[in-house]
């Protein structure tokens, strides 16, 4: 296969992903234009896997989705799955696995294939809380390394060290940065919405 059909279907498969997470918000395209300050036909034609977006407009959509660009990235990636049913088990090894920005660091998707949860492994360095996030799925954090400020805006804040936890509600503000020099490195695992 040549890598400009492989480029075709993997804009294809975002162009269907995002499909796929803008009809599970419930949202039509003109609403989903509106929050991510595109156009409409820029958007009708990215579904249908006719236009690639550059890496801040697939942030601007992400964000607009409650989502992530690595989320959006993965469909587009995961092309070497076998067909539905083949396997029950879905191995990523170390070095695998779609990678790409998410929230103020880079994270790493640690499952293939359509399954019912997202976990991820995080790596950030941003001493700044930034903005906040607000998705419909629950989701969890686990600390492996460093020390991270967790700030759920009316629900509070929580200082996280190695070995310390949290999982919150869909719907819930969210936003983390690190409390210590260096990088820090979370385990997250996000729910997945049916549909999406």
């Amino acid at each position: 296969m040549s890598s400009s059909v492989a480029i075709d279907e993997q804009t294809v498969r975002l162009g269907a992903r995002i499909r796929s997470f803008r009809l599970a918000r419930g949202l039509t395209l003109v609403e989903l234009a509106r929050l991510a300050g595109l156009s409409h036909p820029f958007l009708s034609q990215l579904e249908r896997g006719q236009a690639r977006p550059s890496m801040v407009s697939l942030e601007r959509i992400a964000r607009a989705l409650g989502s992530s660009q690595i989320e959006l990235i993965a469909a587009a990636t995961d092309d070497l799955l076998p067909p539905a049913g083949a396997s029950r088990v879905s191995v990523v090894h170390r070095r695998e696995g779609p990678q790409g920005p998410f929230g103020g660091g880079e994270a790493r998707i640690l499952v293939h294939g359509d399954v019912s949860f997202v976990p991820m492994e995080f790596r950030g360095h941003n001493r700044e809380l930034g903005e906040f996030y607000r998705h419909d799925e629950d989701e969890f954090l686990h600390v492996v390394a460093g020390v991270v400020l967790v700030d759920l805006g009316d629900e509070g804040e929580h200082r996280l060290e190695p070995g310390d936890s949290i999982h919150y509600r869909g719907g819930t503000l969210h936003r983390w940065c690190s409390l210590g020099e260096g990088e820090y490195h979370l385990f997250i695992v996000k729910e997945r919405r049916a549909g999406a």
